[in-house]
């Protein structure tokens, strides 16, 4: 007699998922952004708050995210999805992005572990 396991079963023995906590903590490169419209979490944008946008961390989750280029940290809030420039991980309020001294730049290599 021959046993199939259901499909879902399958499914999960061949790929792994990331746990949640795993989502916030990576590496990878972030730009910064100052609009004054509605965020997707629905608050306004605020450029001097030192928030983030995330394509997939729950809103209100906080970031510790630091430049790997001057070894600078800041804590930000996720309240908007984004970055949508392929290769970038977040996208930064502008107050953020200059205390991680990158506005000039416009992008930098960071790495972000939740707070």
């Amino acid at each position: 007699m021959t046993r199939t396991l259901p499909a879902l079963a399958v499914l999960a023995a061949t790929f792994s998922f990331a746990a949640p906590a795993e989502a916030g903590n990576q590496c990878g490169t972030a730009s910064w952004y100052a609009l004054h419209s509605k965020t997707a979490s629905g608050e306004r944008m605020n450029p001097a708050a030192m928030t983030a946008a995330h394509r997939s961390l729950p809103f209100g989750t906080r970031l510790r995210v630091t430049n790997q280029r001057n070894g600078k940290a800041v804590v930000v809030r996720i309240n908007d999805r984004g970055p949508f420039v392929k290769g970038r991980v977040l996208d930064l309020s502008k107050a953020a992005a200059a205390a991680l001294g990158f506005v000039r730049a416009g992008h930098t290599r960071i790495c972000m572990e939740r707070h």
